[in-house]
């Protein structure tokens, strides 16, 4: 259905539409709801508004004309070619912004023709959204690929009201000044009359560098969408896939180097070595969702990854029984409620997380109680999570401590008043709060 001419008086800026561009042999176009957290939180701000979405459809060169979802949100696509791909997404946006703002795990990349390619498509994204914001609208920017977007739209349109939040951690003034071109990303975000983060400390950590904005730097944790996960699925069935296990644990991560994948394997490894956890009945599933897997650290990854299940199979497998399930794929919502709610243990170890909301989906999920959580001190939601079973994921004896103690815990009246605890956090503080809470101080702001 075609977009109206109507400009908005509120506009989300992402990076990607909310939806999946298909194209077929018969030369037709058709576009798949791809549901998540944000969408959520703001499909009915965007419904009763009549709000515009403006992304990057998912494809590279032909770009669909604008479009209208059932709810009747306006989605205007914004192009990126080839070139605009491998420089603006895979170069500048996640070989130099990612590793940057995660504590530098892997040492970013400075290339001036990426920079480039990061000013242009950002220009990009603040001219459409110019052309289809309404006289004094509301104007909502997502996240580290657009940090120039509210500068730039502030330019063209000072009339507009822009919120900027950041998805992912910013990084302490000590390592944001290396970047060549921090002025600019500094004017670009300050172009936002509200600047949202996770966590207070990121907050604070841009607040050092633009202490004149103090007024306009608020933090916002993020949440999920909780009543996604409060449908009912059959257990029994679930566990007897993996051959009805004492315990089940779980991962479920994009294949991404700063989510400590391969560190959790090898603390679960060393825990079968030393035989505090029986081989025969324990199964550790780990979903590790396709990421980025053009770039050489996202390769490195999967190969070192998936080198350790293999080993961890030949050593301590038997024939018909694998101790770990590798799944190097995309699964749906549903697939991945059933894991939850048969997990009897989740494990969750970034070296550093805006948020992961991983962890919160797994709690949302056991309104029984049942469930252990194993937790990163550095990722965001640790912060909320507290009664998780927190560990360094840096330090294995750490890992292997923490999910030894969530494994010897199950069943008993400590695990299930932390998982309670969780439970009722998470539920109280969902998605939906998340965005009403920032939308109101975009809103009261002069």
């Amino acid at each position: 259905m075609p977009a109206t001419a109507k400009p908005h008086d509120f506009v989300v800026v992402a990076n990607r539409l909310p939806v999946d561009i298909s194209y077929h042999a018969d030369g037709t176009i058709s576009a798949q709801p791809s549901p998540g957290g944000l969408v959520a939180a703001l499909q009915p701000v965007l419904e009763q508004r009549q709000g515009g979405w403006v992304g990057w459809p998912g494809t590279v060169g032909e770009t669909p004309a604008p479009m209208s979802t059932e709810g009747g949100i306006q989605l205007h696509p914004v192009e990126l070619s080839q070139a605009d791909f491998e420089e603006f997404y895979e170069g500048f946006s996640n070989a130099t912004l990612w590793p940057l703002y995660h504590d530098v795990i892997m040492r970013p990349r400075y290339h001036r023709p990426w920079w480039q390619a990061y000013e242009r498509v950002n220009a990009r994204f603040a001219q459409r959204t110019a052309e289809v914001a309404a006289p004094n609208a509301v104007v909502w920017v997502q996240d580290y690929q657009l940090q120039l977007v509210p500068g730039m739209l502030k330019a063209m349109r000072p009339d507009l009201k822009i919120g900027l939040f950041l998805h992912i951690p910013f990084p302490p003034p000590s390592l944001f000044l290396q970047l060549p071109w921090r002025e600019q990303i500094l004017e670009g975000m300050l172009g936002a009359d509200v600047l949202g983060f996770q966590l207070p400390s990121c907050a604070k950590n841009f607040q050092a560098l633009a202490p004149q904005a103090a007024d306009r730097i608020h933090a916002f944790p993020i949440s999920i969408d909780t009543a996604a996960f409060q449908q009912s699925t059959d257990i029994q069935r679930t566990r007897a896939r993996f051959g009805n296990p004492d315990t089940l644990l779980l991962g479920v991560d994009r294949l991404d180097y700063t989510k400590g994948i391969l560190q959790r394997l090898e603390a679960f490894e060393e825990l079968l070595e030393q035989g505090l956890i029986d081989a025969e009945r324990t199964v550790f599933v780990q979903v590790a969702t396709p990421s980025r897997e053009r770039l050489e650290h996202y390769r490195l990854t999967r190969s070192k990854v998936e080198e350790a299940v293999g080993r961890i199979n030949g050593r301590f497998g038997s024939i018909g029984h694998s101790v770990v399930r590798y799944h190097h794929q995309s699964l749906k919502r549903a697939e991945l409620i059933e894991l939850y709610q048969a997990a009897d243990v989740m494990v969750v170890t970034p070296f550093k997380d805006g948020m992961n909301l991983v962890a919160k989906e797994y709690v949302a999920s056991h309104s029984d109680g049942r469930g252990a959580l194993v937790l990163s001190e550095f990722a965001g939601a640790a912060q909320e999570l507290r009664t998780s079973y927190l560990c360094n994921p840096h330090d294995i004896d750490s890992i292997k401590a923490q999910m030894l103690a969530a494994i010897n815990d199950q069943g008993s009246a400590e695990a299930q008043q932390r998982m309670e605890a969780m439970y009722q956090q998470v539920m109280h503080c969902d998605v939906e709060r998340w965005a009403k809470n920032f939308l109101e101080e975009l809103l009261s702001t002069p």
